[in-house]
């Protein structure tokens, strides 16, 4: 496997795992709707960063960290489904004019981002994913394969997701001027309810 393809495959790994709408990709339109294109966008490379940190776990063959992960996997999702939970309250009982002012305040953008970067790694089951798709790919630095094959799929993965995100925030900001406060209002609403939910699915399967 030459350079480009690997970047490429790579790519494609990352923009197919970051698309589908889960809680990132809904925290990620809310927050582009609330705060801003760039808010939506940082969220989105938390996320992205979260997945080439397990990419590169994946891609290099780190068995033990994998193995740590996994065993830990009961502890993460327990903490992500807490901060579910706290996202869909705090977003449920938001205000338009209140978002606003906090994002001016508060964590801001370096906040934004570390909020999805840890969701995102909350989630230990996504290493397996990357670990299924690399495997499948034959490559692993573990298994053998070249460092820089690996490190070129990593690097794909988070520009692929990367991509995917910046083309939401975009979209979603193209319209934001459009929603009115009592429409965001109802988002808030609907998003917080949302949220909640995932973090109920999460905690409910620990049971």
């Amino acid at each position: 496997m030459d350079a480009l393809p690997a970047l490429l495959k790579g790519l494609i790994i990352g923009f197919s795992i970051a698309a589908p709408v889960g809680p990132i990709g809904l925290l990620c339109i809310r927050r582009t709707l609330a705060d801003g294109p760039a808010h939506g966008f940082v969220s989105g490379l938390g996320a992205a960063s979260a997945d080439a940190v397990y990419g590169a776990i994946a891609g290099f063959g780190v068995a033990l960290v994998t193995d740590a992960l996994l065993g830990a996997q009961v502890a993460l999702k327990l903490v992500g489904g807490l901060m579910l939970l706290w996202l869909g309250w705090s977003t449920l009982r938001a205000r338009p004019a209140e978002r606003a002012a906090e994002a001016r305040g508060g964590g801001g953008l370096a906040g934004a981002y570390v909020s999805t970067f840890a969701l995102t790694l909350a989630n230990p089951a996504t290493i397996l994913s990357f670990a299924a798709v690399f495997g499948g790919l034959g490559v692993s630095a573990g298994n053998g394969s070249s460092t820089g094959v690996a490190a070129l799929l990593v690097a794909g993965v988070f520009i692929g997701s990367a991509m995917w995100w910046l083309g939401l925030s975009a979209s979603v900001g193209a319209v934001r001027r459009r929603v009115t406060p009592a429409a965001m209002l109802w988002i808030n609403r609907v998003s917080g309810a949302v949220l909640g939910a995932f973090g109920i699915a999460a905690l409910a399967s620990l049971l």
